[in-house]
């Protein structure tokens, strides 16, 4: 008997045990994103200190937002309506060319996997993209949001989703992949089905790829955790702030102002109720590829994104 316990106890390693009890041991993320909109300002003021400062706490992939000087007059156009509120020009690229962002990164040792554009600019301006994309190496070229005036029906979503396969199939052919970012909007049912179901079921998962923002999922009333496991692999990277309290929206999140009523409950990774690490060893199961810290505008985003990095890099 005291021999056969000893064989237990021996067989049973950590691994084994974590198995018997429905766990599972993952891998550490091998490079750990950040959104740059997390702090545009700084990156405005002083950006080869800012990348400086990133590569320092130990981010090793940037995702870029737009507008680029490539980008649709539109974009630019919209841009200017709300950069003075915000505190900065809204230059994709903060003033520097393609090539100098690439000598940057390569300085720091850094990639850029992935970069946030405009839906007119996907559709007019592909070739541009493309380009700057084989360049810098974004793999994934992202839509961050869809207009208002192309999301008030399900019909509306249907032609989105039709849209958004025209996009991939362009995008597929230039070498890159396209990819749409939920925003808070699309996820609680309008009646049997939500808008977001709509893009996933009507698009094609060789064309069309996902980010999800774990936040704006949590807000809409949906499991992050649930989500990744009912749609898998065509969740490619993943956004990742935190929360606290947890909330959701007031309504069904389709406007302005019930997103800004949950900006002051953001938080650095590990911080808040979201149960970050459960959603991001499900995200490593199913097939996400890139982990990106995304804390809009950040107040003090040095310590804050430190806080995020080093949540993701010790206990994930």
């Amino acid at each position: 008997m005291h021999n056969r316990r000893n064989f237990i106890k021996n067989a049973l390693t950590p691994l084994a045990i974590n198995k018997l009890t429905g766990m599972l041991e993952f891998d550490k993320i091998k490079n750990i994103g950040i959104q740059l909109f997390s702090l545009p300002k700084l990156l405005e003021d002083d950006f080869l200190m800012t990348i400086k400062m990133l590569a320092k706490i130990g981010y090793t992939e940037l995702e870029f937002f737009g507008p680029y000087s490539f980008s649709h007059p539109a974009a630019h156009e919209g841009w200017k309506v709300i950069t003075p509120m915000l505190g900065f020009s809204g230059s994709g690229y903060f003033g520097k060319d393609i090539q100098e962002i690439k000598m940057i990164l390569d300085d720091h040792d850094m990639t850029s996997p992935s970069a946030h554009t405009d839906l007119n600019t996907l559709i007019h301006h592909m070739d541009q993209m493309a380009e700057a994309a084989h360049i810098l190496g974004h793999q994934y070229v992202i839509l961050p949001a869809i207009p208002d005036d192309r999301r008030q029906s399900l019909d509306d979503y249907s032609r989105i989703a039709e849209t958004f396969n025209q996009i991939g199939e362009n995008a597929k052919k230039a070498g890159i992949k396209f990819t749409y970012h939920n925003h808070g909007y699309g996820i609680k049912p309008w009646g049997e089905v939500s808008p977001l179901e709509i893009i996933f079921n009507e698009t094609d998962p060789e064309l069309v790829f996902f980010e999800m923002d774990i936040y704006w999922t949590a807000a809409g009333g949906a499991d992050p955790v649930s989500w990744l496991r009912k749609y898998g692999s065509r969740y490619r990277l993943l956004h990742i702030k935190d929360m606290k309290p947890r909330k959701e929206f007031s309504g069904d999140g389709n406007d302005a102002p019930q997103w800004i009523e949950l900006f002051p409950f953001m938080t650095s990774a590990g911080d808040g109720d979201l149960g970050v690490e459960e959603i991001v060893e499900t995200a490593q199961s199913t097939g996400v590829e890139h982990f990106i810290v995304e804390q809009d505008m950040v107040v003090n985003p040095e310590r804050a994104l430190a806080r995020s990095f080093d949540f993701l890099n010790k206990k994930i």
